[in-house]
């Protein structure tokens, strides 16, 4: 048991080079910094090697970020545990204003070491291939709000108002065609902020088409079906919730995806003293909120197709 050796690595992952440092094991291990790799598959091939055939056991651990879960998969692939730490969850110092590569490497090897670091849970490829494209669909009713948003004040700052309550019908395009300025300039900007809006539209029920016609052959399917049953719940928010939240089994209890999800409340108690505010708003929110969105629909009565219903039902195995 002498000469088991165990090191702890910390990357701080970058586009082009990547940062690490090694933390051995016990309370006085060494903690050194290894140096700054080129980001390639084949860099950091050779170097985790390198750095495995020196220990007997290693562990590895990067930040999430917008370089993905390729450097997890590799390191999983060569035979070694690898940990992808949550970033608005590392423990920091409220007085440490230096951050750099080297720093932020040596931190991440300590952490690791200590057992301070929260992983994120990381899908296969199959999965985050659908959650970009939930996401894509999400980015783009995004861009379609905004469009709409610059025709609202254009109209207002010309003091165009529509006659009729609900607005961004077929009726109200039509009286957006219908409009005439004095200044044709006007007129061009009104036309090119209406084709704006028409183009995101199209690209929304693009996306929309595709996420329906992959989720079938998907491996969360029944899961997408059982939730559609709710109330609520069309197919969008059920893949949202699916592509988002994963494998729910991996919470122990339903106030843990709650909480994962920010939809507890938040507290502030000392002694006998007690104070719960609004919830919280932690974690994912874009799941968040989907769900309260769809929790709106309890405030009306419930309305039951029975034929739909049957048939849902049927579907699940029930009837």
């Amino acid at each position: 048991m002498a000469d088991y050796r165990e090191a702890f690595i910390g990357i701080d992952v970058a586009k082009l080079k990547n940062a690490i440092a090694v933390a051995e094991s016990g309370r006085e291990g060494e903690v050194r910094f290894w140096g700054e790799v080129d980001a390639s598959d084949t860099s950091m091939r050779r170097i985790i090697q390198r750095i495995a055939a020196k220990f007997d056991r290693v562990h590895f651990c990067y930040e999430a970020g917008p370089t993905g879960y390729g450097l997890h998969r590799l390191i999983r692939s060569l035979g070694h545990e690898c940990v992808v730490v949550a970033p608005s969850l590392i423990p920091r110092k409220p007085g440490d204003r230096v951050k750099t590569n080297r720093r932020d490497a040596l931190a991440l090897a300590r952490l690791l070491r200590a057992g301070e670091l929260t992983a994120v849970w990381v899908p296969d490829e199959g999965h985050e291939a659908m959650r970009d494209l939930v996401r894509a669909r999400a980015a783009a009713v995004e861009t379609l709000r905004v469009h709409r948003q610059q025709i609202s004040a254009f109209m207002l700052k010309h003091s165009r108002i529509y006659p009729r309550k609900k607005g961004w019908t077929m009726r109200y395009l039509r009286w957006l065609q219908e409009q005439q300025f004095d200044h044709p300039a006007h007129q061009i900007a009104l036309q090119e902020m209406v084709e704006a809006v028409r183009v995101s539209k199209e690209r929304v029920e693009r996306l929309e088409k595709v996420i329906e016609e992959f989720v079938p052959t998907w491996s969360l399917a029944p899961v997408i079906r059982a939730l559609q049953t709710l109330r609520g719940v069309d197919l969008i928010v059920a893949v949202t919730f699916a592509t988002e939240v994963g494998d729910v089994s991996r919470f122990e209890s339903p106030r843990q995806l709650m909480g994962y999800l920010g939809l507890v409340p938040g507290e502030r108690s000392t002694g006998e003293t007690i104070r719960r505010g609004g919830i919280t708003k932690a974690g994912n929110g874009r799941v968040r909120h989907m769900l309260v969105e769809s929790a709106w629909t309890y405030r009306h009565p419930v309305r039951r197709d029975s034929s739909r219903w049957c048939q849902d039902l049927v579907s699940l195995g029930t009837l």
